[in-house]
């Protein structure tokens, strides 16, 4: 679908710039899972990913994110219920200090991407300058491999978030986190699964491991478009395309049909969200999935739980995370996130 993005007065035009470069998304029918699972595999949607990792690896270097009184150090962990293992990437500042803690799930669809893709790097450096600790992880996508060779439906990605978060908490003392200020943050896909980290706690009775979630244009539904959210029409194929419901056969359709939240929160109800730690949701103004978000921050202001929204002017979806397009709006949101969990 190509859209006519000099016809659209709202979109700033330094993501115009980008965007107009963007190739549209193919129109095509995909049945099952395992067929986006061949065609990721495939020597052309492989080189297709290096093209892009290439691409956002530009991005990671000292004038867009200073690399000056920060430590990274990557650790291995073993996730929960499967033994498998995923790749946890730490950034804080280099001092002994005892910090709060931005546990950070990027997007990609729950389907692609990895947290050690270069926007990434540099996005995580510029929240830790905030003074913070920021823990990423790279759970298993559901399509093509994150930086773990493993790819699998639902639960397993929601699974290893879970898991890695009770790691940051087992080895916080190590980490240097301060294990009662630790929020659950993610963009996209990964809006969808913090949410998920949040339903599963509660179902374990351990919501008390977050004091906060923070949601940059989550991705809930999973079957577009959807009436009662215009953006789900009026935005589509601003940076991407939602027609249809390939993101619920990507991640595991027999959730879907389920309405299971843990999987699509678009279907989360009051007695769900009742009870979540404080909660920010940040939708980008010409997003598809704008709409989605302003109803989940709604449902949980009507199940009572301390939520602010933010509707970012302007920008297309996960704007935030193209750190060098727009970086005022980026060094916002990083400064807004952790003041989140600091305070």
């Amino acid at each position: 679908m190509l859209y006519d993005y000099d016809a659209d007065p709202r979109i700033d035009p330094r993501m115009k710039a980008i965007l107009k470069v963007i190739p549209p998304s193919p129109e095509e029918v995909i049945a099952t899972r395992e067929e986006m699972v061949e065609r990721a595999a495939s020597p052309t949607a492989r080189a297709m990913r290096e093209l892009y990792r290439s691409m956002v690896d530009g991005v990671d270097r000292e004038e867009v994110a200073s690399f000056r009184g920060l430590v990274t150090t990557d650790y291995e962990v073993t996730s929960a219920p499967d033994g498998n293992t995923i790749n946890v990437r730490v950034v804080r500042p280099d001092d002994d200090e005892v910090r709060a803690c931005v546990y950070y799930i990027h997007g990609g669809a729950m389907a692609t991407l990895s947290c050690f893709d270069g926007n990434y790097r540099a996005w995580a450096r510029l929240v830790a300058a905030e003074g913070v600790v920021v823990v990423m992880v790279d759970f298993r996508n559901c399509v093509a491999p994150s930086s773990v060779p493993d790819v699998a439906p639902f639960p397993s990605g929601l699974n290893d978030c879970v898991a890695g978060l009770k790691w940051v908490h087992e080895r916080a003392r190590d980490l240097g986190v301060d294990p009662s200020r630790v929020v659950v943050a993610g963009e996209s896909g990964g809006g969808n699964l913090s949410v998920a980290v949040g339903l599963t706690l509660k179902q374990l009775g351990e919501l008390d491991l977050i004091k906060g979630l923070y949601l940059f244009c989550p991705y809930l539904v999973g079957e577009y478009p959807v009436n009662e959210y215009p953006s789900t029409v009026e935005n589509n194929g601003i940076f991407i395309d939602v027609r249809g419901n390939g993101g619920a056969i990507a991640y595991g359709i027999d959730a879907f049909d389920a309405r299971d939240p843990r999987a699509w929160p678009g279907f989360a109800t009051l007695d769900d969200v009742r009870g979540f730690p404080p909660t920010v949701v940040s939708v980008n103004e010409c997003d598809p999935l704008r709409d989605e978000g302003v109803a989940f921050y709604r449902l949980l202001l009507e199940a009572g739980v301390a939520a602010r929204g933010r509707v970012v002017l302007g920008t297309s979806h996960a704007t935030e995370v193209f750190v060098e397009t727009c970086p005022d709006i980026t060094r916002d949101a990083a400064r807004d996130l952790a003041a989140f969990a600091t305070v």
